[in-house]
């Protein structure tokens, strides 16, 4: 039976977007609630949910966990956007077509929004009197704070601030963006196997390192396409600042190879996802395959 990937998809964005609703509360502190639903709500391709998503449903994971850890990805996401965009790191004024977090709110509502999306991310990843293990949630917990930290976004945003200006080689640009972009992807789709709970065998150990060399290769595609539409993608599409990278002299796949050789390396780590996906022996992979083809694919 052929696959409907549209039809998947549209359920589990109606999921995703009604929790996320259901948790960020606008009744909040000086309306902090308001600027972080602002910041997180009604926009975005939701890419890291789906693969949670996808993949705790490719090893039968709890779907309760599932559903909290794609939102605390979502919101470890959001609040990184947030913090990325204020003056001190990248200064955009436009994200998701619309303005920033900071230009809506203010530097400093936009700086405490961040914190409190950071903070809620792990805090829905634990609930009291639910039907989730406690090992799960820590599993859970750990691997969206390695993804965020120093072997995470935080470490490659700090390689990125200081190689403005910088020529780096294929190497060092990879692993830049392997900590600032991949590490999130690639641990959202770890998170969604997590949710499948404790592992053994032979088989388990097999699949798990298939779909981590999945996660990896999605993870490096994402950014490399991100690269090419940053110079080819209309700015009302791509909905957010085009071409502020070469404007910023930051360091990118495109300067380093020319935009056939980067359009080439995306459909090479497009390859080497899929196979890694076949190799996995999981039967049910359908959606983790049409999303890593949406992925680079994609025009925005």
């Amino acid at each position: 039976m052929m696959f409907d990937f549209e039809t998947w998809r549209s359920h589990q964005l109606e999921r995703v977007e009604a929790a996320l609703d259901g948790f960020i509360d606008a009744h909040s502190p000086a309306d902090l609630g308001v600027a972080m639903r602002y910041g997180v709500l009604n926009g975005g391709k939701r890419l890291r949910a789906l693969l949670v998503l996808a993949a705790s449903q490719a090893v039968h994971g709890n779907a309760d966990a599932a559903l909290r850890a794609a939102c605390a990805v979502e919101m470890i996401h959001a609040y990184s956007l947030i913090h990325d965009d204020m003056p001190c790191m990248d200064n955009d004024v436009l994200r998701r077509g619309k303005p920033t977090v900071h230009v809506a709110y203010g530097e400093a509502q936009a700086l405490l929004a961040g914190d409190a999306l950071q903070a809620l991310a792990f805090e829905i990843l634990t609930p009291h009197d639910s039907n989730i293990p406690g090992d799960v949630q820590a599993n859970l917990c750990r691997l969206l704070a390695r993804a965020s930290g120093l072997a995470g976004m935080a470490g490659g945003q700090a390689i990125d601030l200081a190689s403005v200006g910088k020529h780096l080689s294929e190497a060092e640009l990879r692993r830049m963006h392997e900590l600032k972009t991949g590490a999130l992807l690639k641990a959202s789709v770890e998170m969604g196997a997590a949710c499948q709970g404790c592992w053994t065998g032979a088989s388990q150990a097999s699949w798990l390192s298939s779909l981590a060399g999945y996660g990896l290769a999605v993870g490096l595609a994402f950014q490399v396409v991100d690269d090419i539409l940053d110079v080819t993608a209309d700015e009302a599409i791509l909905g957010k600042t085009a071409g502020k990278d070469a404007a910023q002299n930051k360091p990118t796949y495109v300067a380093l190879m020319g935009l056939a050789t980067a359009e080439k390396y995306a459909n090479d780590l497009l390859e080497k996802a899929l196979l890694s996906l076949d190799e996995s022996g999981l039967e049910n992979h359908a959606a983790l395959r049409e999303l890593a083809i949406r992925l680079v694919r994609r025009q925005s």
